[in-house]
């Protein structure tokens, strides 16, 4: 009989020392990238543009794989079924509108971030704009991310959040900070291949423990309709149905890979246009494997708890962590939790290291344009320091109910659909202005924050008759909040001619 899941689970004393053994060699095979001597901002943030594609691909996955997503997906298919999984279908046609419509214009200059494009569409308020709704975008949902790692550490040793969250920041951020872009890909590819194998012996015991194995887990989950994929419903309140998936799922990646720094950095860091283009497409497809692989957990824990009893009394983003700690075999159990570690720090590494290098470049050098490039090093460094207390403090606000995947996509969602609206104004319009896409950005924002803030269907009153809008899921909020923001801004810019013209 199982061990009940209630009782409080900590990892066996081995188990604990390769969790140790782990955190101490990837911070000194971070360690390794180091920069020595004088070297440019560029080569701290996109490691002089020496990348191999492969390594940008895996580094992608990784940045896109944290914590929160190796706990909460499982936890989706635990309660639900494989509906998520349509979302990753619209994340591949997402990719390729990206190669399509904005890497060709991200490599025609020398360009660091994403913001800098839209200063030279637009101007220098808007450059600043877009990239402040990054670094409070980014900010926020790294926040949810960097909390899901207590959820596993507090588990697996039992230390609180606080102790939780501070021993893996803090030791992200010494690899990050001495070794810059260079030491974020690379232990990115290292941890990206450690929590896909975590996450392959996670099946096979999930599987080992249910009778009849893989095929007692398909024949359980499909009885029970687990591995349902596809929800055909036009449905706005449906968070995954195929519309929502394809048509949501392609806006969202739109967004997060075409204009959040945290991608966008990794693609300019490729050698050429095609080798971006090729990374990004090639994740992608990893994404797709991953994401199913992750829900087949799901599901096995479901069709073995259904046998066994014992899952009563935890949330759905508890399970998997717990049976990782009280069911998996000794050693096995450490490993995979060093596997969840692992996706916690590349995403933490790729957080801290966007989000300074928008801060310096977007902001501290358009008014500080003859610093010195020792004084640019030193302050890129000490900001990264600086976002690592930031995304502390956030961590510590972000406990919060429901699917810690679900919180985090959604407050990204408010925020990217007017970046992405600014993004398709700037590449595929020439009448729209600065001032009136400004309009439209604070438009989309203004949608996207009512959808977040009102869960459900809410009645507003017009000339005394009642009209009643409906909850609508957060996989439609970032293709409502591009639409509004691009048709509040071309509009704004034909009805008020003067707005489109660029002021110096």
């Amino acid at each position: 009989m199982a061990t009940p899941l209630t009782a409080s689970p900590h990892l066996r004393p081995f188990d604990l020392l390769l969790v140790v053994v782990y955190l101490a060699g990837i911070t000194l095979f971070g360690l390794r990238f180091r920069q020595r001597g004088e070297r440019s901002m560029r080569s701290y943030f996109l490691a002089d543009r020496h990348l191999p594609w492969w390594a940008i691909a895996l580094s992608i996955v990784a940045a896109e794989t944290s914590t929160l997503t190796i706990i909460s997906v499982p936890g989706l298919a635990f309660t639900g079924d494989f509906g998520f999984l349509q979302l990753a279908l619209g994340y591949l046609l997402g990719r390729i509108v990206i190669c399509i419509v904005f890497l060709p214009r991200y490599f025609r200059g020398e360009l660091l971030t994403a913001y800098q494009l839209i200063g030279q569409r637009f101007g220098p308020r808007l450059h600043r704009a877009t990239a402040l709704l990054f670094l409070v975008m980014r900010a926020a949902a790294e926040g949810v991310r960097v909390f899901a790692v207590a959820i596993v550490v507090g588990v697996a040793i039992g230390t609180g959040d606080v102790a939780s969250i501070a021993i893996l920041s803090a030791l992200t951020l010494l690899y990050t900070f001495e070794g810059g872009m260079a030491a974020v890909i690379w232990t990115d590819v290292a941890q990206m291949i450690l929590y896909g194998l975590g996450s392959l012996v996670a099946l096979a015991t999930v599987c080992h423990k249910i009778p009849g194995g893989w095929g007692g887990l398909v024949v359980g989950a499909a009885a029970a309709h687990k591995l349902t994929m596809l929800h055909f419903s036009w449905s706005l309140a449906e968070t995954y149905t195929f519309q929502a998936g394809i048509i949501g799922g392609c806006f969202l990646t739109m967004a997060s890979h075409g204009t959040d720094q945290l991608m966008v950095q990794r693609l300019l860091a490729a050698k050429s246009l095609r080798d971006s283009g090729t990374a990004l497409l090639v994740s992608g497809a990893v994404i797709f494997f991953q994401f199913t692989l992750f829900l087949l957990i799901g599901a096995g824990l479901w069709v073995h708890y259904g046998q066994t009893g014992g899952a009563a009394g935890l949330s759905a983003d508890r399970i998997f962590p717990v049976f990782i700690v009280r069911e998996m075999p000794e050693g096995i159990a450490g490993l995979t939790i060093a596997a969840i570690l692992a996706a916690a720090m590349s995403n933490l590494s790729a957080a801290l290291n966007s989000l300074a290098s928008s801060s310096m470049v977007d902001f501290y050098l358009p008014s500080h344009p003859d610093t010195v490039e020792k004084r640019r090093n030193r302050l890129s460094r000490a900001m990264t320091v600086g976002w690592a207390v930031v995304l502390f403090a956030l961590a510590m606000l972000s406990r919060r109910g429901g699917h810690v995947v679900e919180v985090g996509l959604s407050i990204a969602s408010v925020l990217w659909g007017a970046m992405l609206g600014v993004f398709l104004l700037g590449t595929l319009s020439r009448r729209a202005g600065e001032r009136g896409t400004m309009l439209g950005m604070v438009a989309g924002v203004a949608v996207n924050l009512m959808l977040w803030l009102q869960p459900h269907a809410w009645e507003f009153r017009l000339a005394g008759h009642a009209m009643i809008f409906p909850k609508i899921a957060w996989t439609w909020w970032v293709l409502i909040g591009s639409l509004v923001t691009c048709a509040v801004g071309y509009g704004a810019s034909l009805v008020f001619p003067d707005l489109h013209e660029r002021s110096d």
